[in-house]
């Protein structure tokens, strides 16, 4: 009930900024959005033993969402990594440690601020519309994972990672997401063939489950069971961006790439 709950708060103010609001805004939550990530993800850099000067980190990755967004991505990556680089080197270890301080502050920028930036480049170059249906597709697959996983799942998917994760609830999760690739992106996107459909609709559920593997992945190397407790039934920012951190990036790619804009 409260993971319900938590959902009927969060998702209106989500797709009302999306829909009703203009792009610009859309920005200012995915940067708040960064922020809190960045947060979460000092305490598991932590946990595995990393100093991150996590202020700098958080500018530089909220400079990369902005440029991803707004098509300098090349640029303001630069800039960022060359500043947080010399930033951490100044401040890491003078022991086996300093590559784990100098790669855990260049991870976010990575990990977090280019994805964030995707999703904010769907929003600025293919319209409300896109955003949209990049999260219908990350959100029902999720749920159609979680309930085909408890009502049909025998075979563990990543056991050693994310136990409860069974191949059938992915079967399921894969479906849903092409179901709705297929029924929706040729309004959203301009008429395309069947095919391309289909394999946008697979492609996002595929990474969005490695996305939810690899966030797994951190936790449990850092011993957590969820990135923090912020939102009630659900977990942490990390918890339930994970699928997107990798979904978003390889939506905005295959459709500029496959040519599925009007």
């Amino acid at each position: 009930m409260t993971r319900v709950l938590s959902a009927l708060v969060l998702l209106p103010v989500v797709f009302g900024t999306i829909w009703l609001l203009p792009p610009l805004v859309t920005l200012g939550l995915a940067e708040v959005v960064l922020l809190v990530a960045c947060l979460e993800y000092a305490t598991l850099a932590t946990a595995f033993g990393a100093r991150v000067p996590m202020a700098l980190v958080g500018v530089g990755a909220a400079a990369v969402v902005a440029g991803v967004a707004y098509d300098v991505t090349g640029l303001v990556v630069m800039a960022a990594l060359l500043v947080v680089s010399l930033a951490s080197l100044a401040s890491a270890r003078r022991d086996r440690h300093a590559l784990l301080d100098v790669a855990s502050s260049l991870f976010p920028l990575v990990y977090l601020g280019v994805p964030l930036g995707a999703i904010v480049g769907v929003r600025f170059d293919l319209g409300r519309e896109a955003l949209v249906l990049l999260l219908a597709i990350v959100m029902l697959s999720d749920t159609a994972q979680y309930y085909g996983g408890r009502a049909f799942g025998r075979t563990p998917l990543a056991p050693l990672v994310s136990p409860k994760k069974t191949v059938e609830g992915a079967v399921c999760g894969v479906i849903a997401g092409i179901v709705i690739a297929v029924a929706l992106a040729g309004p959203v996107l301009g008429e395309t063939s069947i095919t391309r459909r289909v394999l946008l609709g697979g492609l996002v559920v595929g990474l969005g489950i490695a996305g939810d593997l690899f966030e797994s992945q951190l936790k449990r190397g850092a011993g957590l069971k969820d990135a923090s407790s912020l939102i009630p039934g659900h977990g942490g920012m990390l918890d339930r961006i994970d699928s997107l951190l990798f979904a978003a990036p390889g939506f905005y790619v295959f459709v500029q790439l496959a040519g599925m804009t009007e």
